[in-house]
Order: structure tokens, then C-alpha cells, then sequence
């Protein structure tokens, strides 16, 4: 039995009756012994309690475990909130881009809303088939972050089922995978892993995999399941559809929800009082505003074939940077927590080492003074 169990359940059958025979450690014990008076709280089976009395090289090889586990939990929080500044300026780094593109589309669909044009990536038809794109993380020691939008999936899933209405998912990420690889039940059309940073090849591979699929038909609707980075205490899951896209390039939820992020939350490690600490500042990205007077040269619908798929790679690619921000930011809260778990653990067990510490001195004096006294 582990050392830092300090107390245990015994039977009343083995309870001493006379507490005057017990040794002086039985002081230590913050309980008291049941009187012959005493009524017991259980009704068919009494119980005591008494101490565990671990030894002292038990107790210092415990605080040294927990001394180490400190240090890596330290360093895992530390490195995962470097991280997660590199994860925010890819995001916002990538934002310029992207909302100047949402811009481009905006203006070319006013152009077109006259026109009568189809283009397959915009176009809307009743839904038989869906395809959830499930965006997870590839390591544990986060927190509920894969919990989370695991629950997330299987809540829509159920949504999907109660309408009638078939579904397969595309899961990226390991802890994703594994999750589906136990339940054979749902059907999965492909399973992807991300690397240590997303780039726009893993993006890719998962926009030509639902791009193939809407395209012929199989699926009619394509949704987005990741998690959208808050703050650095907060995420939240969140479902937007991918497939039929919106002209305006906007990134809205099943219920017509936006989820494009406005501020940013960008982290840097401090010193505060000799030990590292992290700071965040708020930043908000601007972006120039869209000429009124450009013109495109090429036809309208030509443009607008090109640049949906290349904004659909970038909604992919900006989930998945999202996606591991949160990620990195719930496991240096995890490891936060960790850190002031086993300072906690280290406290209690370093008194419970020098009680007993105290106790084995004062017995070894009530020895010295007793044989003192039986020589005089």
C-alpha cells in the first residue's frame, strides 16, 4: 500500500481495550479510539481507525518522486506555452490572407448575383448524406481538450441519427483515431494524422479527400468539427459547415452562428519572483480594406472556380491552427494544475516525514531517560 495513505479501515475485532497499552505514537493520530460506550455509526459492523506508520526512507523516496514529477510538469507547462505563441502568429499570420480573400469572393459574388451561375462548391441540395470532419489531438496529458470535441462528434452524430439521416467521418488526429478504431460501429471514410504544426500539404490532403466526396455526390453536406481557441483558459468545440461553401466566405456554425475569431491572445514567457511565469496581451489584426474600383480581367466565374477551393484549403488550415492552440493551451493548464497538485502532495508528505521524524527523536530520548533512571 502507498505511503502517503495515511489512515485505513480495520475491523473492530482487533481493537485494543485498554489504550493505556498502546505505544506513544498513537498520539500521532489526528482519530480517536472507540470507547466501550461509544455507539457505532454502522449498523451491522463496527469500525476503528488507525494509523499507518510508513518508514522514514519510504516517506523521503516519496517526496523525492514528487519533487521530479514537479520538475517535468514545470517543464511541460513552459514548453507548452511556448508553443502556443508559435500556434497564434501562424494564425494570425495567415489571417491578412485569408480575410482579403473572403473580401475577393464578396466582391465577386455581388458581380454574380445576376448571373446564373453553378459552380459545384457552392452548390445546395437536399441533404441524404453528411460528412463530419472530426479535428483532434495526436498526444493526451490536455485535459478534456479530445473529450471534449469527441462528446461533440458523437452529440451531432446522435442529432444525424434522430433525423434519418446517414453520416460517415473523417477523423484527424491519433487520439481521434483511436477513439473510432475501438467502435466499429461508425462508419469512417479516412483516417489522417497531423504533425507537430499544421501546414498547408496536411491541410490539402484532408480538402481533396471532402472535395472528392461532395463533388460526386456521395455526401451532400460537409461539417467541421474542431475546437476554437478563446482564450487561454477557455476553447470551445465547434461545428461549421465546410461543404456547400458561402460565396461571401464567411465561417458560420450549423445554426448560422459566426466563429471568425475578432482578437487575438498572444503569450510570453516572464520572470516573476526568480520562477518563469506567461503573460498575455491582446492583439487585433487589421487588414487593408478592398479597392472599390478593381476589376478583374478574367470572367468572374473563372476566378471564383479558383479561389473557392484555395479558401477552402485555408478554412481547413486555420481549423487545424485553432485546433492546437487550444490544444497546447488546455495542456499547459493541465500541467499548471499538476505542478500545484504535487507542490500540494509534497507539503503534506514532508510534515507527515518530519511527525514521524519528531516522534522516533522523542522515543529514542524517552529510552535514554528511562534507562537513566533505572541505573539511579
Amino acid at each position: 500500500m502507498s505511503c502517503s495513505n495515511l489512515t485505513m479501515l480495520v475491523s473492530s475485532k482487533s481493537a485494543v481495550s485498554d489504550a493505556s497499552s498502546l505505544s506513544f505514537r498513537s498520539v500521532l493520530s489526528p482519530f480517536k479510539l472507540p470507547s466501550h460506550n461509544s455507539t457505532s455509526t454502522y449498523p451491522t459492523r463496527s469500525w476503528s481507525v488507525t494509523p499507518i506508520h510508513c518508514g522514514l526512507r519510504d516517506l523521503r523516496d516519496r517526496i523525492d518522486s514528487v519533487k521530479n514529477t514537479q520538475k517535468i510538469t514545470e517543464a511541460m507547462k513552459l514548453v507548452a506555452a511556448a508553443k502556443v505563441r508559435r500556434a497564434q502568429e501562424a494564425v494570425v499570420n495567415g489571417r491578412p490572407f485569408s480575410e482579403a480573400l473572403v473580401e475577393v469572393l464578396y466582391n465577386i459574388n455581388e458581380q454574380l448575383q445576376t448571373e446564373d451561375v453553378d459552380v459545384p462548391l457552392t452548390k445546395v441540395r437536399p441533404v441524404k448524406k453528411v460528412a463530419l470532419v472530426v479535428v483532434t489531438g495526436d498526444r493526451g496529458l490536455c485535459g478534456g481538450f479530445n473529450n471534449a470535441i469527441i462528446k461533440k462528434a458523437e452529440a451531432r452524430i446522435s442529432e444525424l441519427k434522430e433525423l434519418g439521416l446517414e453520416y460517415t467521418v473523417i477523423s484527424v488526429g491519433k487520439k481521434g483515431n483511436s477513439y473510432f478504431l475501438r467502435r466499429p460501429y461508425i462508419p469512417v471514410d479516412k483516417f489522417l494524422e497531423g504533425g507537430t504544426l499544421p501546414t498547408a500539404k496536411e491541410a490539402q490532403a484532408i480538402a481533396d479527400d471532402v472535395f472528392s466526396l461532395f463533388i460526386s455526390e456521395e455526401v451532400d453536406k460537409v461539417e467541421l468539427l474542431y475546437t476554437k481557441f478563446v482564450s487561454l483558459v477557455k476553447s470551445d468545440p465547434v461545428i461549421h459547415t465546410l461543404l456547400p461553401l458561402s460565396p461571401k466566405g464567411e465561417i458560420c456554425d450549423i445554426n448560422g452562428v459566426c466563429v471568425d475569431a475578432a482578437e487575438d491572445e498572444f503569450f510570453r514567457l516572464t520572470t516573476k519572483e526568480g520562477k518563469l511565469t506567461v503573460e498575455r496581451d491582446t492583439v487585433r489584426t487589421s487588414t487593408s480594406d478592398f479597392s472599390p474600383i478593381l476589376e478583374f480581367e478574367q470572367d468572374p466565374v473563372q476566378i471564383l472556380d479558383a479561389l473557392l477551393p484555395l479558401y477552402l484549403n485555408s478554412q481547413i488550415l486555420r481549423s487545424l491552427q485553432e485546433s492546437l492552440a487550444s490544444e497546447l493551451a488546455a495542456r499547459m493548464s493541465a500541467m499548471s494544475s499538476a505542478s500545484d497538485n504535487a507542490s500540494e502532495l509534497k507539503r503534506t508528505l514532508s510534515i507527515v516525514y518530519n511527525r514521524q521524524r519528531q516522534a522516533k527523536i522523542t522515543g529514542e530520548i524517552l529510552e535514554i531517560v528511562a534507562g537513566a533512571n533505572a541505573l539511579t
